[in-house]
């Protein structure tokens, strides 16, 4: 399923599609596709920013491959009921996408272009797991003239499966994991810290630690080769997450994915970036990462690792989009990837 959204979303979008029919043509594989509304195109086009034919094809597919959702028009309105953030909401919460994993990767020959020092980045490779369907943003609200109220609530099982896929992803890598939360203040933290160490027990394998979100967003920037996996509630992950994306220099390169119950889901980090679109200026590559990840996660290897190896090719011969300093095109960025997966 391609939503290809909002701002630059198309744009990035229409990128990884061409990579991922480069692979099918090059290791013959058999992807459907269809395409659907989300965001604000789709409250202009039907009323509903997640319309219903979209959620169905959404709940038949296996996949969904997602640009971005968002528009200024909105964003300045803060009166407006219907928005295009509330169709990305319903949708991880219809097609219970509870988990949002992203990973953190360097590329060496891009390391100037962080705002950390190449000393304090070395050896950097984490990965976040943000739990996307409780927490402040699905709680209760209300709201009078002078007063407001966004209620933070967890159940137990939301943790514990969220957990689990933490813990299996570090039995994988270095075997360490990190809990990010408040516990010295909300008793919601105090209840993921009991129930992360309850299922930790199960993989004693596994180092855990625990840090406050306050003392976690400065050891990212400080240390933030420290981390191996780290688990996080929704509010925190989201800031944690993009806190951590300035690290490889550009919100244009780093994919996620998000898995639950029903598809998997597949997006760059970044949003609309409406001053953008239509331009042909955006940097295509956490898209293309993203149908990487995607194909990897349907045993698809060897079609991933071609387009690792793309990308790679690409960052290392400078075929670089604006944000990282370089002259190409959003479009010929997917061209030297699907042309080296051609050629290779």
């Amino acid at each position: 399923m391609v939503l290809p959204g909002d701002g630059i979303g198309p744009e990035v979008v229409a990128q990884g599609v061409k990579v991922l029919e480069a692979v099918m043509r090059k290791f013959d594989l058999s992807i459907e596709m269809r395409e659907g509304l989300i965001g604000s195109i789709a409250i202009d086009e039907t009323g509903a920013p997640f319309p219903a034919e979209t959620q169905k094809m959404c709940e038949e597919a296996d996949a969904i491959l997602l640009g971005a959702i968002g528009h200024p028009k909105y964003d300045n309105d803060p009166t407006l009921r219907v928005r295009p953030e509330q169709g990305l909401l319903k949708m991880r919460k219809e097609l219970g996408l509870y988990a949002n994993i992203r990973p953190i990767r360097l590329f060496p020959s891009l390391a100037e272009l962080s705002v950390i020092k190449e000393p304090v980045l070395k050896g950097t490779d984490f990965v976040i797991y943000r739990e996307l369907t409780g927490g402040i943003y699905f709680g209760k609200k209300s709201r009078t003239a002078d007063y407001a109220v966004d209620e933070c609530s967890y159940h137990r099982y939301e943790i514990e499966r969220i957990a689990r896929l933490a813990f299996e992803e570090a039995m994988k890598r270095e075997k360490e994991l990190c809990l990010i939360d408040k516990a010295n203040v909300l008793d919601s933290s105090r209840l993921w810290r009991e129930v992360v160490g309850e299922i930790g027990k199960l993989y004693p394998e596994v180092t855990i630690s625990y840090l406050f979100v306050d003392n976690a967003a400065m050891q990212i920037v400080l240390n933030p080769s420290q981390f191996d996996v780290v688990l996080c509630s929704n509010l925190f992950g989201d800031i944690i997450s993009d806190e951590a994306s300035v690290l490889v220099g550009s919100l244009g390169l780093l994919p996620s994915s998000s898995k639950g119950e029903g598809a998997y889901l597949y997006e760059p980090i970044h949003g609309s970036y409406p001053q953008a679109a239509g331009k042909d200026i955006a940097n295509p590559i956490a898209t293309i990462l993203s149908v990487e990840m995607m194909l990897r996660d349907f045993g698809q290897m060897e079609a991933a690792d071609a387009i690792q190896r793309a990308v790679d090719y690409c960052i290392v011969n400078e075929i670089w989009t604006e944000d990282l300093g370089g002259n190409k095109k959003c479009s010929e960025v997917g061209d030297a990837v699907v042309e080296y997966l051609g050629a290779k």
